[in-house]
């Protein structure tokens, strides 16, 4: 785009935006950065004095790379500041924002641009600001810190756009908001707000009849004190009809519906493994004690090729090829244990661990005509020849690599000053040949696999006696039955599909030394179906997706329920935990079953929560004993909402499964979740995932009397709502839409 914009387009915003108060501190204006800021940008083509679009006389131009950023750092700190604001033009760019401190490495959470708005263009500004109270995408402060370094990071395919008046601005007047009045539970309003408002002029009513409030309590979420909750306790039942709630600056309507029915039987119940509420890689022990984490994983691709006896590891084809540093797994379960989590920790299984934290595989001065190069280290490719192929034949191995073998696996854990739980054998080390087609360019087959578990699994063994080993770590459905060699791979070991035949295997070779060497079998699973549209077609088929972890009658929405290719009874149909129970059962009774690698497909949307939640509650209903997250979920986004949900803070979801009997179910909109503990205090957890409609529920066996209630989402927005309400009659229970709720009897 090269054209001037008429001054007479832009002379009145000009002017505002231009016009810095007392208080604020200037970063950019016309021409070039402020005094006191630097230029800590790379991977990025800046102009400082952009005449093509500009308010005043020019703008900053940027085009990013890959990862790549405008980034400008203050000589001082700027810890007192109420947001920042800019001016933006651009085809709505894929960029990011954070701040940070430079003295002791502290980042903000990171701020989507399109969490703050949509639909920005090339050809006009638009005037955003940050409130520092209110961080966009996540609601969390920014918080004391000392903060002097700003930056606009791009996505995975760059970006290109155009800032103009960058100031950090020393007050945000909020403006006394009713944000939403939402029914909940079977009595009560949640009234979203900020500000200070005035409840006087609030108004309740059902079918046009007022309803008294009998007591107020107002709630602000730890995480994120912008907004609140004041839940009005009513002094009649909600019923089904038309509710509205009327306050001096808004009006709230729902339409309240007919029940649906259930039951919830607390006497039929087992035991839900704790181990299914796991993520991997958390972050710190606050993470853990907050989210309720119990089990924690280290794994992924890059510790394939981790050396403990240096720290070093390489990502593979998910960076570049590159070594680098990393922190040491041992300290790692060592401070995960002392937050009260158990341990998983992955085993590398290959012939090659890194051998240091500098040398890479495919450097452009031995391979130039590569696809892609580290935007970080231009001369690091990423072992791809422009055209896609894989560059053949691969490099020498000791140029990145030291060897590896069971005597280090036994030299490394026998030393081990912190003992993991569970051991898994390498991470998807039937896809080597591509995500490490540098250590290990051949396919991996049948065999191959088959033999690595068992060689490093007898080590395991014999190292720590202790450990459960989880194998074999198998990234997705077709590998699932096949390997990378493909059909003949099946036909030579009598048309059997893998997992089956592997499972078959370990069975006979415990048979045969008397020793288990499975103790679970492991698998990763990630939906399959295309929801990266995020449109509501994409959000209905996201929520739907989790149907595909228990229904037996569900036809996968993905090429799988397509084109299914295996050798399995209803090949089309996913039903993950029933599925692999039955093929355990059959092939080697008595291991159990382990999904360290899950996701929703969408951290960020509050689908992705809500499937969050209705996937932990099936978990826990169809008996899977471990499951870890890919990989790290905010703790304030909707997905750590989730886990927030069922074991926040130390109020845990019921220990064991009770019952759940309804007369119309509706997977598809619908998630109800009872669980039970000693005492038989009942626990509820209800998603509802319908976006525009309340559900209500006649839920027999469902004490009244107090209890203790959290939920997210909704109207009210991702926070960690909670308080106590009193369930006054368990024939009119209300959800609504979009909204997780967590409900335990006290």
């Amino acid at each position: 785009m090269s054209f001037l914009k008429p001054w007479h387009v832009f002379v009145a915003v000009s002017l505002l935006s231009r016009l810095v108060g007392a208080g604020d501190l200037s970063i950019y204006s016309d021409g070039n950065l402020a005094s006191g800021w630097e230029n800590w940008s790379w991977g990025s083509t800046i102009g400082f004095a952009a005449t093509d679009i500009f308010e005043g006389s020019s703008s900053i131009s940027i085009t990013s790379d890959a990862w790549s950023a405008l980034s400008v750092k203050l000589e001082g700190t700027f810890p007192n500041f109420a947001g920042l604001k800019f001016d933006i033009a651009g085809d709505q760019p894929d960029i990011s924002i954070f701040v940070q401190s430079t003295a002791d490495n502290s980042q903000s959470p990171t701020i989507p641009l399109s969490a703050i708005k949509q639909g920005i263009t090339q050809d006009k500004f638009e005037s955003l600001l940050i409130n520092f109270n209110d961080l966009p995408g996540s609601g969390a402060q920014l918080g004391n810190g000392t903060w002097d370094r700003i930056t606009f990071q791009a996505g995975g395919n760059g970006a290109t756009y155009h800032l103009d008046n960058i100031v950090l601005v020393s007050s945000i007047f909020v403006q006394p908001t009713f944000l939403s009045a939402e029914p909940l539970g079977s009595n009560v309003i949640a009234v979203t707000t900020i500000g200070n408002v005035d409840f006087s002029q609030l108004h309740v009513s059902i079918n046009n009849t007022p309803i008294g409030i009998g007591s107020m309590n107002t709630y602000v979420p730890v995480d994120t004190p912008s907004k609140s909750i004041t839940y009005l306790h009513l002094k009649s039942n909600l019923s089904a009809g038309s509710l509205k709630i009327t306050t001096n600056n808004a009006t709230f309507t729902h339409t309240l519906p007919a029940v649906q029915y259930a039951s919830i039987v607390q006497s039929v119940n087992y035991p839900i493994n704790p181990h299914i509420y796991g993520v991997n890689f958390p972050t710190s022990p606050s993470y853990i004690q907050h989210l309720g984490i119990p089990i924690s994983r280290w794994g992924g691709n890059a510790v394939t090729a981790y050396n403990p006896f240096g720290g070093f590891t390489n990502a593979g084809f998910d960076w570049f090829f590159e070594n680098r540093n990393s922190d040491s797994a041992d300290d790692w379960m060592g401070w995960v244990s002392g937050a009260g989590s158990d341990t998983l920790l992955t085993v590398p299984a290959l012939d090659w661990v890194s051998k240091d934290a500098t040398s890479y595989s495919y450097p452009r001065t031995k391979f130039p005509d590569q696809q892609k190069y580290d935007p970080f280290n231009s001369d690091a490719g990423n072992g791809l020849f422009s055209n896609g192929s894989s560059i053949s034949p691969a490099p020498n191995q000791n140029g990145v690599y030291v060897p590896w073998n069971v005597t280090a696996v036994k030299q490394w854990l026998s030393g081990l000053k912190h003992k993991p739980t569970i051991v898994t054998i390498d991470n998807e080390i039937e896809i080597a040949s591509s995500t490490h087609q540098d250590m290990h360019p051949n396919p991996v087959g049948y065999d191959e696999e088959l033999s690595r578990v068992i060689k490093f699994g007898t080590a395991v063994k014999e190292a720590l006696p202790n450990a459960l080993i989880a194998a074999p770590s198998t990234c997705s459905w077709w590998f699932y039955w096949t390997s990378v060699i493909g059909w003949n791979d099946n036909a030579a070991h009598f048309n059997i599909d893998f997992l089956p035949w592997f499972l078959a295997q370990m069975k006979q070779h415990h048979d045969q030394t008397g020793k288990r060497l499975l103790d679970y079998l492991d698998i990763h699973y990630y939906f399959q179906a295309d929801t990266s549209a995020n449109d509501d077609a994409a959000k209905a088929l996201r929520l739907r997706q989790t149907r595909s972890l228990w229904d037996t009658s569900y036809v996968d929405e993905s090429w799988i329920g397509v084109s299914p290719q295996n050798h399995q009874w209803s090949p089309d149909i996913v039903s993950l935990i029933p599925r692999f129970r039955t093929l355990i059962d059959i092939n080697y009774p008595g291991t159990k079953l382990s999904v360290s690698e899950w996701s929703s497909t969408n951290d960020g949307d509050i689908t992705g929560g809500l499937v969050t939640a209705d996937a932990l509650g099936i978990f826990g209903r169809y008996k899977l004993d471990s499951a870890t997250y890919w990989a790290t979920p905010s703790e304030t986004g909707p997905v750590g909402l989730a886990y927030w949900l069922y074991r926040g803070y130390g109020t845990y979801f019921g220990a064991s499964s009770a019952q759940v009997n309804m007369a119309t179910p509706n997977p598809n909109v619908t998630g109800l979740y009872a669980g039970t503990d000693g005492g038989n205090k009942l626990s509820l957890v209800v998603v509802n995932k319908d976006p525009a409609h309340v559900l209500a529920f006649d839920l027999a066996n469902v004490p009244t009397g107090l209890y203790f209630l959290r939920h997210f989402g909704g109207a009210a927005g991702v926070a960690k709502w909670q308080t106590n309400i009193t369930i006054t009659t368990s024939q009119y229970i209300v959800v609504p839409p979009y909204t997780a709720v967590f409900l335990k009897q006290v």
